[in-house]
């Protein structure tokens, strides 16, 4: 019999340092919604500086990918997974080997009941503000028309837009409040003289920017949500609330608003 092999007995890993977390931070943010974020500040600033004002110019929402149905859908679905492998990768970062696993992030399955009716709460608190908001930047010139794709272009369509909720709400809410909150935390930004609020203003002015391609007002609509949602999981420290209200908000755009869209054009168009 041979001896068994004996080999240096592994470190335990040190605690990761503040330098290591900060690169840590912007790596997931530039590979996520701090990416999104550069890209709608430049579009924004080609949609500012076109001849025709920002009131008149369009912007395609969830347009189709291909004109052959079996490579859109195929398309889709791909891009739709691709986007949820930075919440793969935080999940991965934040697990902890003892229940709840996703803890850090505020997640776990204690109360779905009451998380799932509190997001749905939260709806017409944020919804409804938002589509008004919407309606009057586009009666002052100041949003960009956003065109959605008819429900009936394809037999996947409402299947697809309903994922890509799922998709925005999980992306948002894990990255900029739960992954985010928990990151500035440990980099000593929730100080005993400002609290939270350093943390609270950083995640929404994100959440704003990202929106700016849609005009001003989306910056400032998506800015009071951002600051809203980060305050309530400041108190409660629960994200499946916001993941339930965001995904349960693009649903109604996603699939409400092409109905309204068709329905009323003389109030989005």
């Amino acid at each position: 019999m041979h001896p068994p092999l004996a080999g240096p007995v592994p470190a335990a890993a040190p605690p990761l340092s503040q330098r290591r977390l900060a690169v840590e931070l912007v790596i997931v943010l530039l590979l996520s919604l701090g990416a999104s974020a550069l890209w709608s500040v430049l579009q924004f600033v080609d949609l500012s500086t076109r001849a025709a004002p920002i009131g008149e110019q369009q912007v395609a929402l969830n347009p189709a990918r291909s004109d052959r149905a079996w490579l859109d859908l195929s398309y889709q679905l791909t891009g739709i997974a691709l986007d949820l492998v930075p919440v793969a990768l935080v999940c991965w970062l934040l697990w902890r080997s003892r229940r709840p696993h996703l803890g850090a992030l505020g997640i776990d399955a204690a109360r779905p009941v009451r998380d799932t009716l509190s997001g749905a709460l939260l709806v017409l608190v944020i919804g409804v503000p938002g589509i008004a908001l919407y309606v009057v930047g586009r009666q002052l010139g100041l949003t960009v028309s956003v065109v959605p794709s008819p429900l009936d272009a394809e037999w996947f369509t409402v299947p697809v837009l309903l994922l890509s909720a799922l998709r925005a709400g999980l992306t948002e809410e894990v990255i900029v409040i739960g992954y985010a909150f928990e990151r500035l935390r440990r980099l000593g930004w929730g100080t005993a003289r400002w609290g939270m609020w350093p943390i609270i203003l950083a995640a929404a002015a994100l959440r704003g920017v990202y929106h700016l391609y849609q005009g001003v007002p989306a910056l400032f609509g998506n800015l009071a949500m951002g600051v809203l949602f980060g305050w309530l999981y400041a108190r409660t420290g629960r994200l499946v609330p916001l993941v339930v209200a965001h995904t349960l908000i693009d649903v109604a755009v996603f699939v409400g608003y092409p109905w309204a869209f068709a329905t009323f054009p003389q109030l989005f168009g």
